[in-house]
């Protein structure tokens, strides 16, 4: 089957899998009063049902997969949905996006099973920032886990700091120095209005331009986009280990090059983060000799997809807080 894309001529080769919702953390931009359990809620997918999405998603194309949640951490199975995972024939990058509260005591387990990407929120290199920020003062920790994990010679890692302004958007000398000597991306992301978040978007929302003029100065420079890469502007500078991506969801045609597709931990695939609807897959998941009726679900679907999201006219979809997708 030819790969899969849509009317805009935008094809998927990475898909977003959220495993569960739930996330240990408390971050003000995402879930200030801690994760609250819906009691009506389907069950998150379990291992057979997230092998046989995969393998249709495969069949479409699709070969780098980011395991999101919530935290994927939360779940206790996480080690082996890594593992189902990285068997899936035609995944060649398997990638998660973590709060990197178990990074120390799971890293090795979870290269064993096939991880070999990893990114981690670290929204500030200031601890009492950070913990004002999480509500967990564990900076020190998350740390010395990325440091673990480039000492495995992971081969991607690199972490993800929401700008907030007047919290967090002064710390670029801080970052600069410690992506001197480590071979890290670190991802700037502009803070996004979600459905439950408008007062503190209002007051902590800062346009990732002033940073990208700030590196241009500075001597950094824009490298060419590859073709499973995320939604980040990347850059480089010779005197610098590291690298610096810029996330700026609001800047001019941000989703011309969206390459994405985002699965719920329930099973219903977002053809936008901030879209209006999900489609429900799980009725294509129940066995194996489903996978010709998923890949056609799926295909009927892709057309669906809008040129860009709407979040300059203040509409945010279904999406109640970046949690419950996986952002």
């Amino acid at each position: 089957m030819s790969p899969l894309a849509d009317r805009y001529g935008r094809r998927f080769p990475y898909l977003r899998l959220s495993v569960i919702p739930a996330c240990n953390f408390r971050c003000t931009y995402c879930l200030p009063q801690g994760y609250h359990a819906n009691p009506n809620a389907a069950q998150a997918l379990t291992l057979d049902e997230i092998a046989r999405l995969l393998r249709g998603f495969t069949v479409m194309g699709m070969h780098k997969l980011r395991i999101t949640g919530g935290e994927p951490s939360v779940r206790h199975d996480l080690t082996y949905i890594l593992r189902t995972a990285a068997a899936v024939p035609g995944v060649t990058k398997l990638a998660m996006t973590t709060n990197g509260s178990l990074l120390t005591r799971r890293l090795h387990e979870w290269m064993d099973a096939g991880l070999n990407a990893i990114n981690v929120s670290v929204d500030s290199l200031d601890r009492a920032k950070f913990a004002r920020i999480t509500g967990h003062d564990r900076l020190d920790d998350i740390l010395h886990g990325v440091d673990l994990a480039l000492d495995a010679q992971m081969p991607s890692v690199k972490l993800n700091a929401v700008l907030l302004r007047d919290v967090n958007d002064n710390e670029l000398p801080a970052w600069l120095e410690y992506l001197r000597e480590r071979r890290v991306g670190v991802r700037f992301i502009e803070l996004m209005q979600t459905g439950d978040n408008l007062p503190f978007f209002r007051d902590h929302h800062v346009r990732a331009t002033a940073l990208e003029t700030q590196l241009l100065e500075g001597g950094w420079q824009a490298l060419a986009r590859v073709a499973d890469a995320g939604p980040a502007r990347e850059y480089r500078h010779p005197d610098y280990a590291g690298r610096i991506g810029i996330i700026a969801p609001y800047s001019k045609d941000f989703c011309s090059g969206c390459n994405r597709l985002r699965v719920t931990a329930t099973g219903d695939l977002r053809l936008c983060l901030f879209g209006d609807f999900g489609i429900p897959l799980r009725q294509f998941l129940q066995a194996d000799d489903q996978i010709e009726d998923l890949v056609h679900a799926i295909g009927r679907q892709i057309d669906r997809k809008e040129q860009g999201h709407f979040l300059h006219e203040g509409r945010t979809g279904i999406t109640p807080h970046l949690a419950s997708t996986g952002g």
